[in-house]
């Protein structure tokens, strides 16, 4: 792993941290490391979708109901809360990393010296060629990894001498994350580490939603608005059936993606962010918000937010079917289709606020229970204090 000293600083070429990432990156074709972003209004669009997509997602709060007593529930989200800041604090520091660990293996004395042999690779390389994830190309024919992303770099051969432009090494996004222990050279037991944690991350996740999915169809829709007389038995079946689905149609997207992995976990919690976290927010801190305004903002919000999706990722994310090319030149006031859940999440407000407004209020149990949610049992006479 890339050592640093205590103040920020590489060890090995004695660079600054900052400069040094900035250097890596530009090696590799990305923007600065520290560059500004020319769109800040999407910046905080696809960073509201994400928080606010995460406190909705249906996975994370069943989970709050695995635990005996209401105390441990209210720890359990706590902490819940600490881990998912720490992931996204350290997600574009690891990135960061990852980009430095590949680029010093095929650059082992830095980016102006020399690089390997294509039949030098390391061993990491070598397992993910078969993937598919990674690929070499030998555009000048020197049997060399080169990565010539520049002509006027001091390091690189003009383009008339080289005779080819580009870089001859093609890396899928997704192995920046994958391949990462491999490319440390870390050891074979926190490789094992690492991928039991992903995969019981990946297995809870889809534990999560799927009892989400399956109880919502099962009791929410047919239990309590289709056939209220369904019997037990019959709504387990339905639970079954719908969670059947779920898988297949899970699988079919995972067949053929939307995009690399982070496009899709973005693409989730925007949807998430769209339909569920309004509602959730308002169940809690107003009365006045009643069922038919809930429903109509979650089903107004989801539906803008799948619409744009679909508008430039193709309908149903089938590929050939998008009505507009994914550029920034097409884009709605600049907003990217990873980015409109937070949109979305403004409409399903307002529709619902003013769909309440303009129908009956809730019950006036309902209120109490709002009121109960905001003022626990017992402390009534702190507050009144």
């Amino acid at each position: 792993i890339p050592a640093f000293g205590l103040f920020g600083t590489h060890v090995e070429s004695g660079m600054p941290l900052l400069e040094k990432l900035d250097a890596v990156v530009n090696d590799l074709g990305f923007q600065d490391y520290t560059a500004d972003v020319d769109n800040k209004l999407n910046m905080v669009l696809f960073t509201l979708s994400l928080m606010i997509g995460t406190a909705g997602l249906p996975h994370v709060i069943i989970r709050f109901f695995t635990v005996p007593k209401v105390a441990d529930a209210r720890w359990s989200a706590g902490w819940t809360l600490v881990f998912i800041a720490l992931l996204y604090l350290t997600a574009p520091a690891v990135g960061a990393m990852a980009r430095l660990n590949l680029l010093d293996t095929i650059y082992p004395e830095g980016p102006q010296a020399e690089a390997i042999r294509f039949d030098e690779r390391p061993d990491w390389m070598k397992t993910w060629e078969e993937t598919g994830l990674i690929s070499w190309a030998d555009k000048n024919g020197d049997s060399r990894i080169q990565l010539y992303n520049d002509a006027n770099a001091d390091f690189a051969p003009t383009a008339a001498e080289r005779g080819w432009n580009g870089s001859e090494l093609t890396v899928n996004n997704d192995i920046i994350v994958l391949a990462n222990p491999e490319i440390a050279n870390l050891p074979a037991w926190v490789i094992g580490l690492i991928a039991a944690g992903g995969i019981a991350a990946a297995l809870s996740t889809a534990a999560g939603l799927l009892l989400a999915i399956s109880s919502a169809i099962s009791h929410d829709l047919i239990k309590n608005i289709i056939n209220p007389k369904i019997s037990e038995k019959g709504e387990m079946m339905a639970a079954r059936i719908s969670m059947a689905c779920a898988i297949v149609l899970a699988t079919w997207l995972g067949l053929n993606p939307p995009g690399f992995a982070a496009q899709v976990v973005a693409l989730a919690f925007g949807i998430a962010a769209a339909s569920l976290f309004p509602a959730l927010m308002m169940g809690i801190f107003s009365k006045r918000v009643n069922s038919k305004g809930a429903v109509a903002g979650m089903v107004v919000g989801l539906c803008s937010t799948l619409v744009y999706i679909f508008l430039y990722l193709g309908w149903f994310f089938i590929p050939g079917t998008a009505s507009f090319a994914n550029t920034p030149d097409n884009w709605m006031l600049g907003i990217s289709p990873l980015s409109f859940g937070a949109v979305g999440a403004i409409i399903n407000f307002a529709v619902a606020y003013a769909v309440s407004m303009a129908t009956e209020a809730p019950p006036q149990a309902i209120q109490d229970l709002v009121e109960s949610v905001r003022t626990p049992k017992g402390a009534g006479v702190a507050l009144d204090h």
